[in-house]
């Protein structure tokens, strides 16, 4: 593999694994975004409330979310699995 298969290579990795986080990601950052703002309107500043509902959103989250990110996960590794096994000239 040549230098610029490399960085294709690496930039798809990178790629990859933001688009399998990204759901999780959004949905803890919505949902804390949320939550805080329920606390600063009612004024309860309470610790467990903001992690509580952050960890049953993106735990549920990711049980939808599983069979894309397997997929996705995958298809990846095939990819990787083609390019290395490729005969190079």
């Amino acid at each position: 593999m040549n230098d610029l298969e490399v960085m294709s290579a690496a930039h798809d990795a990178v790629m990859t694994v933001v688009v399998i986080s990204a759901p999780l990601l959004i949905v803890g950052t919505v949902v804390g975004v949320a939550v805080s703002l329920f606390q600063a309107l009612t004024q309860i500043q309470e610790q467990t409330l903001i992690q509580a509902p952050k960890i049953f959103a993106t735990f549920l989250t990711f049980l939808i979310a599983l069979p894309f990110m397997a997929e996705t996960s995958h298809n990846q590794f095939l990819r990787m699995v083609a390019q290395i096994s490729a005969p190079t000239n």
